[in-house]
């Protein structure tokens, strides 16, 4: 299917259903090794400092968390699509030859099936890369490092007018020092939401821009239950 264009200045979706057969724990691990000092399972592990269970979980599975493939793509400067799916050049900098002239201006961001609730909160929390989107380099590294970025999809009117229902948003998972007012991926428990966030002396407070939506109000021992998953910093509108 190739690529389809975005019609933004910022850049385009890459479509990843004509490289499935590369997507899945095989593929990766194969690639992996073939770029680094990565040789077993175990290497792998340590590498990423996680349990050699995680790893065997994976395998399992056939699928490989997309945190994982970040992790990678930035100790060892690959191309993170490439790592995942086996599509363009390993190696994610410019200083190569022979690259897609794509690949030397954009860098590619994944968004992943989980779902920012502009409510009562997405139950939908799943880190699978979905596609992903591309955004010019000079544009994004001036935002901060696009290995620590995200895309997810907003649900729900909490958050209108300034953001709508399927919206995408472009999260930076590095910046999670509260500014007031803000917007914030925000994870309540099992929940996930997009709100203006306010901290107050011992309260965090989560604002909806609709005005039919109340204030939440976060204190006590209600505050370990919140965490600021990360700051908004891009918001992207389809018109249907």
């Amino acid at each position: 299917m190739g690529v389809l264009l975005w019609l933004t200045i910022f850049g385009y979706r890459i479509n990843k259903a004509a490289s499935m057969s590369n997507i899945g724990f095989d593929g990766f691990f194969e690639r992996i090794c073939s770029v680094t000092n990565v040789s077993s399972q175990s290497d792998l592990a340590r590498t990423l400092g996680v349990g050699r269970a995680a790893v065997s979980l994976a395998k399992k599975k056939n699928s490989v968390p997309p945190r994982w493939i970040l992790d990678l793509a930035s100790m060892f400067d690959v191309n993170p699509l490439w790592l995942e799916t086996g599509r363009g050049d390993p190696r994610s900098s410019a200083s190569g030859t022979g690259r897609d002239t794509d690949d030397l201006y954009f860098e590619q961001v994944p968004k992943v099936r989980a779902r920012l609730c502009a409510g009562g909160g997405s139950f939908e929390t799943g880190g699978q890369v979905e596609e992903y989107l591309s955004f010019r380099s000079d544009w994004i590294h001036a935002r901060g490092n696009p290995a620590n970025m995200v895309i997810m999809e907003v649900v729900g009117n909490s958050m209108e007018p300034e953001l709508k229902e399927g919206d995408e948003v472009l999260i930076d998972q590095a910046d999670i020092n509260v500014l007031s007012g803000g917007i914030y991926a925000v994870g309540v428990e099992d929940t996930v939401m997009v709100k203006r966030v306010e901290r107050l002396p011992g309260t965090l407070v989560l604002r909806s821009d609709n005005t039919d939506y109340s204030p939440i109000h976060l204190s006590g021992d209600e505050l370990d239950t919140v965490r600021v998953i990360g700051k908004i910093l891009w918001v992207g509108r389809e018109y249907r």
